[in-house]
């Protein structure tokens, strides 16, 4: 069977719309067809879903497959975090993101207590503290300084070295290879080198950790003789490259987008009660990992389209969250709007496990941040502040900020006033 006909050739990823808005070709596309037939690079047909309804939709249907090992031969397209493909990819052990139920199920299980909101409940004071000597290590600094380097980098990985284990000593080794691993602009050598130097200096940790298990995540899974080596690894890989990546994709880029937001910062100042929902706002209004993909197992009918067995889909968050069909005025930041409903954390079976966890580290984060640097601004033109584009995470590279007023912790003007 034969898709309808589409002029769409390839997936529009241009953010010719502003730093923070999807491309013009993807709105147009969402809002005269949500669910449109695609020709990708290599010329097999797919397609891309654009719209709220049918995005949240789709994740919820178990007959559109994560499994790697299962698209359609010869496509030439590039997976979220993985090399390119030009073949159906085996499953890789412990990759529960690439899997569907039963196996996905097995292994996330393993995972669903230590992601808990009670547990990140009682993890809030030591990210809190993560957060504060961060801030002071910046307030010693001269500006301007580059808030993800001293700030936005920091903060998670802190906090994802603590809670696997993992000698945070080691950074320089795991975010350099996770940064090359994530780079669309790399070749496919170039970033199976970087993911074979995780997965190797992983094995080893887990390894250890088996033998000689601490009071960590990583040790606890160890602890369990039924996982194999190979699986933990797996499962390390995921959590060490999503617990530190996308948090501070979201700390560089939210800051970003209130410091061109000084309206909706004002608010947020005035009233730090608004914070957790600013943050589900920033989640909705940023979307920093926008593209999933999905393999069709059966003909689905999706927003008035038949899509076939076998068919690769590609998903846009970005586009979904920016629907007005689910939101009003949708290109508006908006920290006063109920966002409910937002994607970014996905939805369904493969829901972002850590999505408490990066809830929490925001809001401490953005707090600390504004409330220690009450006049924090950019250092450069916005036109100059690099983004990510060639990378399957969205936000900033580097962000060069500066300011003349630090605070101490108790709310004190602080020993630096530049």
């Amino acid at each position: 069977m034969r898709h309808p006909s589409t002029d769409l050739r390839g997936l529009p990823t241009d953010r010719d719309a502003g730093p923070f808005d999807p491309p013009r070709a993807i709105t147009r596309l969402r809002e005269t067809r949500p669910v449109s037939p695609l020709v990708f690079p290599d010329g097999h047909e797919g397609w891309v879903v654009t719209g709220h309804e049918a995005v949240r939709s789709l994740l919820a249907d178990r007959r559109f497959s994560s499994r790697l090992d299962i698209g359609p031969l010869h496509e030439a397209i590039e997976i979220p975090g993985m090399p390119v493909a030009t073949e159906p990819s085996p499953q890789v052990p412990g990759l529960f993101i690439a899997m569907d139920p039963p196996d996905h199920t097995r292994l996330r299980r393993r995972l669903t207590g230590a992601f808990t909101v009670r547990r990140m409940r009682l993890l809030t004071e030591q990210i809190d503290a993560v957060v504060e000597d961060r801030l002071d290590a910046m307030a010693r600094l001269v500006p301007p300084v580059d808030l993800v380097g001293e700030f936005a980098l920091p903060v998670p990985s802190l906090v994802i070295c603590a809670l696997l284990g993992v000698p945070y000593d080691d950074r320089d080794h795991f975010q350099t290879h996770s940064a090359r691993f994530l780079d669309t602009g790399l070749t496919v050598e170039e970033k199976i080198e970087s993911y074979l130097a995780l997965t190797g200096y992983l094995r080893e940790l887990v390894t250890r950790k088996r033998a000689d298990p601490a009071d960590d995540i990583l040790s606890d899974l160890a602890r369990q003789d039924d996982l194999e080596i190979e699986e933990l690894t797996g499962v390390a890989f995921l959590l060490l490259l999503a617990g530190h990546e996308t948090t501070a994709n979201m700390l560089g880029l939210g800051t970003l987008a209130l410091l061109e937001h000084p309206d909706q910062l004002a608010d947020l100042r005035a009233d730090p009660e608004l914070m957790p929902g600013a943050v589900e706002e920033l989640l909705r209004y940023l979307s920093i990992a926008d593209l999933f993909y999905r393999y069709t197992t059966e003909d689905v009918d999706l927003g008035g389209e038949t899509i076939p067995a076998g068919s690769t889909v590609v998903v846009s968050l970005l586009a979904a969250n920016r629907d007005p069909l689910r939101f009003t005025d949708p290109d508006t930041l908006d920290i006063r709007r109920n966002a409910r409903g937002q994607l970014s954390f996905g939805h369904g079976v493969h829901q972002c496990l850590g999505q408490q966890l990066a809830r929490t580290e925001m809001r401490a984060g953005f707090t600390g941040l504004f409330r220690r640097f009450p006049d924090l601004r950019l250092a450069v033109d916005v036109a100059e502040v690099p983004l990510r584009t060639n990378m399957r995470l969205y936000g900033v590279h580097s962000l060069p900020v500066t300011w003349h007023q630090v605070l101490g912790p108790d709310g004190v003007r602080g020993p630096v006033d530049q």
